[in-house]
């Protein structure tokens, strides 16, 4: 229990970063939420006209674009994330155990993560492309394609090959956070259970999975929180494309391409409130289970 004078000395330490935060973070939010009630172009130089919830009326009732860039992107985090979760835990397994060159393998599978995202979006839009790019050479010439194929510009591959990327650039971030999350299990239980005859199976579900769930809850909201919002990826190989137009591509149209800033608003609001909802699930669920 802390005492007056350092309840006093907590706040006194705190404040300027909540200060800091209410400036950087609270004005443009609180911005973002004014006009969101207005009728706002940034093209004229009218003042912004209060509408109340019209746009919000709109984007829940009429905007299809804004309903199938939902939908995009909630595709994009369910199988992006799920793939991460599981590569990213059985990477972590592996380069926890002891064997020669752990050091090399650890740093090795760090490099996708550690390329810029627009780097390597552009690097695979290259090598996805249909007519000089090096995965339609290979597969033609391996025989694992009859013909070269324009993943980027077909509806059924586009979106997969899309998550494809992302999982090879963040599956080192999943695996090194679910690596310390594997350092912090204490050995002897492992050698409890072989006395007691467990197999690694058993140890797998009955230890480590368990254990490993604090570290597995943070990863998986760091994750979702990020796919909720993907943009670079998406514009850079891609563009404007409906068949893969996230949240935040169809924001950025709206704000800059129709500097349209009342409407765009509206979007980061719901875009924000999506957020939400997704850490409240998580941790009335997922964290439920962490604190029992």
């Amino acid at each position: 229990m802390l005492t007056v004078r350092q309840t006093r000395l907590a706040w006194l330490l705190v404040t300027p970063t909540l200060l800091v935060v209410a400036l950087v973070a609270g004005y443009p939010l609180a911005q973002v939420f004014y006009y969101s009630f207005h009728k706002a172009d940034i093209a004229f130089v009218e003042p912004p006209v209060w509408i109340g919830l019209r746009n919000y009326t709109y984007l829940l009732t009429q905007d299809g674009e804004f309903r199938e860039a939902l939908w995009n992107t909630l595709k994009f985090t369910f199988f992006s994330v799920t793939l991460e979760t599981i590569l990213g835990l059985a990477i972590a397994l592996v380069i926890h155990s002891n064997f020669k060159g752990r050091g090399l393998v650890r740093t090795a599978i760090l490099i996708p993560w550690a390329i810029p995202t627009v780097v390597s979006a552009q690097m695979w839009k290259w090598m996805l492309n249909d007519i000089y790019g090096v995965i339609n050479v290979l597969g033609v010439k391996l025989g694992l394609l009859a013909n070269k194929v324009a993943f980027l510009a077909n509806p059924a591959t586009v979106l997969p090959s899309i998550i494809a990327v992302d999982v090879w650039k963040t599956t080192p971030f999943m695996a090194l956070l679910l690596l310390a999350g594997l350092q912090l299990i204490p050995s002897d239980i492992y050698e409890a259970a072989d006395i007691d005859g467990a197999n690694k199976w058993q140890q797998f579900w009955s230890l480590t999975l368990p254990l490993l769930t604090p570290a597995l809850v943070v990863a998986l909201i760091f994750r979702t929180l990020d796919a909720l919002r993907v943009f670079d990826v998406i514009f850079v190989m891609t563009g404007v494309n409906s068949a893969t137009r996230s949240l935040a591509v169809y924001n950025r149209q709206q704000l800059i391409d129709f500097q349209d800033l009342g409407y765009g608003s509206t979007i980061s609001v719901a875009i924000l409130v999506i957020i939400f909802i997704f850490v409240f699930i998580y941790m009335r669920s997922v964290g439920r289970g962490v604190n029992e």
